[in-house]
């Protein structure tokens, strides 16, 4: 029995050698189609997930985006980073229905049927529009660096004017 596996999986094996280029292309553009649609639905998947946490978080804080909230603020980065294939693929409806499975799949029923097309053209908008916010968030840290570093010498004047009127004692 194990001999008669191995002759036809040696057979098999054999068959798939002697196929010809076509099939092997054919074969290839199919694997590459299944990884794009899975990756889009993985995408879609994760995205739905943060969009659901980002979406109770809001309704906690009684209907208002804490951009402080640490929690908020890893869910928006992990939103936008699935939302990259969005970029590139915003015009192809085969990426788009796919990443929406995957966003009605773990969205817990806040992305439907009804309303998966108005929540990815929403993420379509804000994926395109994101090279104007990652401008704008570059310069932010750029002042928060050139802040930070005003705060440092601040604290080192504190300090040292601390020192200066400490030498004053209870006068």
């Amino acid at each position: 029995m194990i001999v008669a596996a191995f002759a036809i999986m040696m057979t098999s094996c054999g068959m798939l050698q002697k196929s010809s280029t076509n099939e092997q292309s054919t074969a290839t553009q199919t694997t590459t189609t299944t990884s794009v649609a899975t990756n889009a639905q993985s995408a879609g998947q994760n995205a739905g997930t943060a969009l659901m946490a980002l979406y109770k978080q809001y309704k906690a804080d009684g209907n208002k985006f804490d951009y402080k909230n640490m929690q908020n603020v890893l869910n928006t980065v992990t939103l936008v980073a699935n939302c990259e294939g969005l970029k590139t693929s915003y015009n192809d409806k085969t990426y788009l229905k796919d990443f929406g499975k995957g966003m009605i799949a773990s969205s817990l029923g806040l992305v439907t049927q009804n309303n998966v097309e108005t929540v990815t053209n929403s993420l379509v908008e804000m994926v395109k529009s994101s090279e104007s916010v990652q401008n704008a968030t570059t310069q932010a840290q750029n002042t928060a660096t050139t802040a930070a570093g005003y705060a440092s010498t601040a604290a080192q004047y504190a300090g040292a004017l601390s020192t200066l009127l400490s030498a004053f004692g209870g006068k």
